[in-house]
């Protein structure tokens, strides 16, 4: 029997065995490879991993030549048509619509994106990371063709498509109490309504209530404070304490760049990570991206304080920034999970530019070996949001699966199925993926989504977004001026 038997988008009835050359199995605490291995899965469950399943079985699929991995997490998964790719090679930020111009915030800053786009680019987006292999993701998206924050309506859509789809997702709309403004050429300034931050997160606060459990448990609530420098003591105490009532994660972006670092110090004289230590908002429900600008200062507080660390090192090493580095955070015994945060959402290719920055930040190949990486997108993200139940292929786990085509004829010749994976191919060759027990993608197509139609919709909606870019630039220059072709066009009359 094949995969292609199996109904997409439907948990298969019985038992179903799945055997292949490679397995990546869960003993004694980490990861183990299993060769010419079996994963039995029954309902949401995984029932058994190891050589050939002596019980009844209702279908037994031999998958050949593939390996057989834990669902990829990503806790910064984009759930937007990426912008952030339009600035890396036309800077600076203020002059390129990455920053409200005054102008902008006097005429009022209003929603670039229908209620219906919004929905749109997260399912597509949602679709992109099963496509990849990632089977748990938190969401996110830029902020700065927004009004101000995202809305619950957009989110209420979000989890229909997670569950519509699929995809196992923590939840929540992303608030913050002020932004910046470019006053004048290359003169930003933080500006504040922490009213409006209070009133952002009692709406997530009651999103979460409302929508946390659904789809049986695929979606679950997250807290989602924009950026620190966008935040106040307020706002960010008043969120820890919600989670801590809700028992949900909170993810912070921080330590990530110059702009933060100079408005935080400007605002409150520190990091901000010593910032938040501060006043108590340091914890083990803190997610925080990115930690690339973080002091050895702020790494010790969040060893002493149980802070896991978002690592998106593609993102950064496409402007030429990076983590100094993976090693330090390992050795300090910080929980390093992995995040993608840009299109494509390709966690393969993460990983594999992870080795990369570890290594050209002086690590030594040992602890920046690609295993190390991939327990980062396995354990590290289930650490991250306390289920020891994800992230891993051992009896009684949840049944998020990976499947890895290995026959691919530009990947070869192989060696150890997961540095072949990690240094030598990309999220493509991901072949299927279960969540939940449920087949979510099968060579390149989910449930409920025709791609290819989806790609020609998502083209469209991102072209008429960068038309609205000179409304929020200063200066308002045309399109052609903010974003230059690599190339001038060649004009044949």
């Amino acid at each position: 029997m094949t995969l292609n038997k199996l109904k997409l988008g439907a948990r298969p009835e019985g038992r179903t065995a799945l055997n292949a050359r490679w397995v990546v199995a869960h003993r004694d605490g980490g990861h183990r490879l299993l060769e010419n291995g079996e994963v039995v899965i029954e309902r949401d469950r995984i029932l058994y991993v190891g050589s050939r399943f002596d019980g009844d079985v209702a279908r037994r699929i031999d998958l050949g030549n593939v390996l057989i991995s834990p669902g990829l997490i990503d806790l910064d998964a984009l759930s937007d048509l990426d912008t952030t790719t339009l600035g890396v090679d036309c800077g600076p930020a203020w002059a390129k619509g990455r920053v409200w111009p005054q102008s902008y915030v006097e005429r009022g800053p209003y929603e670039m994106y229908s209620q219906d786009e919004l929905a749109f680019q997260k399912k597509f987006s949602f679709a992109q990371l099963l496509c990849n292999g990632i089977t748990s993701a938190l969401p996110i998206a830029s902020l700065f063709y927004r009004e101000w924050g995202e809305t619950v309506a957009e989110f209420e859509a979000a989890a229909q498509a997670a569950g519509d789809l699929g995809l196992r997702v923590w939840l929540g709309p992303a608030y913050r109490a002020g932004g910046m403004v470019c006053t004048a050429p290359g003169v930003l300034e933080a500006r504040f309504d922490e009213a409006r931050g209070l009133a952002g997160l009692d709406t997530a606060i009651g999103f979460v209530n409302s929508q946390a459990g659904r789809f049986d448990g695929l979606v679950q609530g997250m807290l989602a404070p924009d950026r620190v420098e966008t935040c106040t003591e307020a706002l960010l105490t008043r969120t820890m304490a919600a989670a801590h009532d809700l028992d949900i994660p909170v993810r912070l972006h921080m330590a990530q760049g110059q702009m933060e670092y100079d408005t935080v110090q400007a605002l409150h004289g520190t990091s901000a990570p010593q910032w938040l230590a501060g006043f108590g908002a340091l914890n083990e429900r803190l997610i925080a991206p990115h930690a690339t600008l973080a002091t050895d200062d702020d790494l010790k507080l969040y060893a002493e304080h149980g802070v896991s660390v978002a690592h998106c090192p593609l993102v950064f090493a496409r402007s030429g920034a990076m983590l100094t580095s993976f090693g330090k955070l390992l050795r300090l015994g910080i929980n390093i999970g992995m995040g993608t945060d840009t299109a494509p959402p390709d966690m393969v290719l993460n990983m594999a530019i992870g080795v990369m920055m570890a290594r050209m930040a002086g690590d030594s190949q040992t602890e920046t070996a690609p295993e190390h990486l991939f327990d980062a997108a396995t354990l590290g993200g289930a650490a991250a949001l306390n289920r020891p139940d994800l992230g891993r292929l051992e009896a009684g786990a949840k049944a998020d699966v990976a499947v890895f085509d290995m026959s691919d004829a530009l990947m070869a010749p192989q060696v150890d199925p997961i540095r072949t994976l990690i240094l030598g191919a990309s999220g493509r060759v991901t072949k299927a993926v279960f969540v939940d027990g449920r087949l979510s993608m099968l060579d390149g197509q989910v449930s409920g989504m025709e791609m290819a139609e989806a790609r020609i919709r998502a083209q469209r909606q991102f072209d008429g977004l960068v038309s609205k870019y000179p409304e929020r630039t200063w200066g308002h220059p045309k399109v052609e001026e903010i974003f230059p072709p690599t190339y001038p066009f060649l004009n044949e009359e």
